[in-house]
């Protein structure tokens, strides 16, 4: 029998090894921004086209490499941050295993062009899959391109589960401001389909943080500071107040690398307690600095998972430090620039004994009911005209009063549900109406959710939302990430009865809103909460967009609980929610309807 174990060549090893580290676009987007960091680059531009699909380049003024190098860095764990294993436990380059290069080369056309400072000539590589077609010295300016085309182009399987290029996109976004935020003071730029989304110059961290999530943030922030002999912990926290129901603006770095860590998340929160708003998540950007010795960042692929030496010590130093940091500047607000001293030099001090104290000065003489004296200094108001029409009041009959109890006649003429037993609110969350065989209960807020839902639906599908036009149409400046989202479901927001349009840079103009809408809110805030609403269910729910999208404007259009509503309200809901093609489940799933027979009354009261 022959023998059935043999090694795979190499290119077969680096499609593999494809699928762990290049996942979809944005992570090649990583891999490259990362290497242009530790190639000690101060400015990189990264280019996109198609949502990555066709076009990925990152530029950047680093070392760049040599003719050997350039040549090298293809190969499999071929890398120039270490030379033993126990250098994995030193590590504070971005990358180190050197697999990002070959993986990307395996799945795509790569070209490659860089120059070092001391060389006079660059040089330029062309690989495509795996394959080098090309390799030739060229004039080119000192540091690296890399332009990655046709992701995916020899795995039709893995091209065909990417998602549209507004998805991809917005994952490219994502790891772009995870980059953008970990380093501050490197001049970022992002351009996509030859539009710019960002241009970040170098920067503090926290005009980085505005730069990237928008001029209002700048009163949101708080900063935390903590130093100690485990840990250095440094960033920015959120005030409470702005807590929002997704996690997208919550990072966290460890000696520059963005982490995801629920340990790490649970401790924040849980300084949070008491005064955060229930199912909502804080802002925060914290940066941890710790002995590389007492980590171990080489437990997964994508480097997004951390095992700590000590965690529960690390826990307890950022709870508290946040937990500090709360209650030195939540109240009190903060200013990052120096005090303004021009006022300070208009005032002239005067020496202790030119300073006079205050006086107080009365007449002895005054009285007050001398009517000569005061006729003298002061005048008297005349009488005013048309006094007796204040008398006029005592010559009107009272209302009759409104009685508790009715005459049968009296209510039969003035009920518009005559013949009908109308329903009644209970304590202003439940609506209670009767029936032949006892009575139900239902959820105002469910039914009203479930009755939008299915409206809005229909109006997705017919595309005949009504809207509500704006007597003064409202300017709506989102960061990248919402305004890749809100040109993704354009159609569908208008088809719900938006009338919304583009309007320069991150901007959109709201010209109307849903003629459904009754909450009160400016179209702003509409916009922005409907955004929140669809990223939480997105998050939460795999479902088809526009149901999210249904979903997520009934929520936030349906009536509150403690919203008092009048007998015909109460009469329409009823009428509308049982037309429904679901009146009994609510949007969760969970009942809207509940129903008392008088069998199950009698058997209460033991009859």
């Amino acid at each position: 029998m022959s023998d059935v174990i043999q090694l795979l060549p190499d290119a077969v090893a680096n499609q593999i090894a494809a699928g762990e580290v290049v996942q979809r676009p944005a992570s090649a987007v990583k891999e490259l921004i990362e290497n242009a960091i530790d190639a000690g680059a101060d400015k990189i531009r990264l280019i996109v086209k198609e949502g990555g699909k066709s076009l990925i380049q990152v530029i950047d003024n680093g070392c760049g490499m040599s003719m050997t190098d350039a040549r090298l860095c293809f190969e499999r764990h071929a890398t120039s941050k270490i030379r033993k294993a126990e250098d994995l436990f030193a590590i504070r380059s971005m990358g180190f295993r050197g697999e990002a290069m070959a993986s990307i080369a395996a799945i795509a056309h790569v070209e490659l062009k860089t120059r070092r400072v001391e060389d006079e000539l660059g040089t330029r590589v062309e690989i495509e899959g795996s394959n080098v077609v090309g390799q030739e010295p060229e004039a080119l300016p000192a540091g690296t391109s890399i332009a990655v085309k046709n992701l995916f182009y020899n795995i039709p399987a893995r091209r065909n589960f990417l998602k549209s290029n507004p998805v991809e996109m917005r994952h490219i976004v994502d790891e772009f401001q995870r980059l953008a935020l970990a380093y501050p003071r490197i001049f970022f730029t992002l351009h996509s389909d030859n539009n710019e989304l960002f241009h970040l110059p170098g920067e503090s961290l926290k005009q980085r943080i505005v730069h990237i999530f928008g001029s209002g943030y700048n009163q949101r922030l708080v900063p935390v500071e903590e130093e100690t002999t485990i840990i250095n912990l440094k960033g920015f926290i959120g005030k409470p107040e702005y807590a929002k129901k997704t996690r997208g603006e919550q990072f966290f770095f460890v000696n520059g690398r963005f982490v995801k860590d629920p340990y790490l998340n649970h401790a924040v929160v849980k300084a949070y307690e008491d005064i955060l708003p229930s199912e909502s998540f804080p802002l925060y950007v914290l940066f941890i600095e710790i002995d590389p010795a007492k980590i171990d960042i080489n437990v997964h692929p994508t480097k997004t998972e951390i095992k700590y030496e000590d965690e529960r010590a690390i826990y307890a130093i950022i709870q508290s430090a946040v937990k500090r940091s709360l209650g030195r500047y939540n109240i009190t607000p903060t200013l990052d620039f120096n005090q303004e001293t021009g006022f300070s030099q208009m005032i002239s001090p005067k020496p202790l004994e030119e300073i006079t104290p205050p006086s107080v000065t009365f007449n002895p003489d005054f009285n007050p009911f001398d009517s000569g004296k005061a006729s003298g200094s002061r005048q008297v108001s005349p009488i005013p005209q048309n006094w007796d029409t204040l008398y006029q009041i005592s010559q009107k009959e009272a209302p009759a009063q409104l009685g508790l109890h009715r005459n049968d006649a009296d209510s039969s003429a003035e009920q518009p549900h005559a013949g009908k037993k109308q329903p009644f609110q209970l304590h202003n969350r439940y609506i209670v109406s009767q029936i032949h065989s006892g009575f139900i209960l239902i959820d105002q807020q469910a039914a009203h959710e479930r009755i939008l839902f299915e409206q809005f639906c229909q109006h997705l599908e017919n595309r005949q939302g009504a809207s509500q036009q704006s007597l003064f149409p409202q300017t709506v400046t989102l960061n990248a990430a919402d305004f890749q989202l809100i040109n993704d479901l354009l159609p569908d927001i208008q088809a719900l009865g938006f009338q919304i349009r583009e309007f320069g840079k991150h901007t959109f103009v709201v010209e109307g809103i849903p003629a459904d809408l009754t909450s009160g809110m400016s179209e702003r805030q509409v916009l922005e909460q409907l955004l929140e609403d669809y990223k939480n269910n997105q998050a939460a729910l795999k479902l088809p967009r526009r149901e999210k999208l249904a979903r997520s404007l009934a929520r936030h259009a349906a009536i509150k609980p403690g919203t008092a509503l009048s007998t015909d309200d109460m009469a329409e809901l009823i009428d509308r929610l049982f037309a429904c093609e679901m009146p009994n489940a609510s949007l969760s799933g969970k009942p809207v309807i509940l129903t008392f027979t008088l069998q199950e009354l009698s058997e209460r009261f033991e009859r």
